[in-house]
């Protein structure tokens, strides 16, 4: 079985032995991690400390919370140019943590999805508390063209759809294992097999039954599992799907073995 995380943070593990997290990776199956920058230095940071592996890639952006720190359009747009980067973010709306930058977070949403579509490449989209500029800003400006994953999906059935009808994916993390996370579980359960990704978003977001615990990708087995219960379906069928809708997604070949 060949499964992926398609969302961590590997750099903000307490544990940062990276041979240790993938060997506990792979022992669950989780056979290849995306990490994701939240900040122009956190990408330079993260890409030292992980190096070049065949099994991570790297995405490449500012996360909405810490524009105060660095939002050099012109370096985001040529750190995201090399071939170790396969997407932009993670990137989006968050009007639930401040409330005193809308306008900022939306200019650099916006310059993300523009240099996503010039280097032909996915958006990681962030959204809290912001849905109606969220689905506005991706139609206007044509989400289509790069396409894209809504990452750690909280929303329901209505903002689902309309997300796939922009040809978006929805990745689940380990929310969708948490005791008052039904409006989720409905999503999940109507949205198609072939637009779902999982994620562990670690270290943040720990499954049911680690809660308490630092996340690590290793955990990505358990909302496979889950997802596969609340489907009907055999685990194996959730690796095949999502592992073939990331190499979809983020252009990528991979043997599945």
């Amino acid at each position: 079985m060949f499964l992926i995380d398609s969302h961590c943070h590997l750099d903000c593990l307490k544990y940062k032995n990276i041979n240790d997290i993938i060997i506990k990776a792979e022992a669950n199956d989780v056979k290849y991690i995306l990490s994701v920058a939240t900040t122009l230095l956190n990408f330079s940071n993260m890409k030292n400390l992980i190096g070049q592996r065949t099994n991570i890639a790297f995405s490449c952006g500012i996360h909405p919370l810490n524009l105060n720190k660095n939002y050099d359009f012109d370096k985001l747009s040529k750190l995201a140019s090399g071939n170790e980067v396969i997407a932009l973010g993670e990137t989006g709306l968050d009007y639930n943590s401040q409330t005193n930058n809308y306008k900022l977070q939306q200019i650099s949403f916006r310059q993300h999805i523009r240099i996503a579509c010039k280097l032909n490449k996915p958006v990681i989209i962030h959204a809290r508390n912001s849905k109606k500029d969220i689905l506005k800003i991706l139609k206007e400006e044509q989400i289509n063209n790069c396409g894209g994953v809504l990452h750690c999906f909280t929303e329901d059935i209505k903002t689902a759809k309309i997300l796939l009808d922009m040809g978006l994916y929805i990745s689940f993390s380990g929310i969708i294992t948490f005791y008052n996370s039904e409006q989720i579980r409905q999503a999940a359960r109507i949205i198609p097999l072939d637009r779902i990704l999982i994620e562990s978003d670690s270290p943040y977001l720990t499954p049911v039954p680690y809660r308490g615990k630092e996340n690590q990708p290793a955990y990505v087995r358990n909302i496979a599992q889950f997802l596969s219960k609340l489907k009907g379906i055999d685990i194996e069928e959730i690796a095949l799907a999502t592992t073939k809708n990331f190499c979809d997604l983020f252009h990528l070949n991979l043997s599945f073995n």
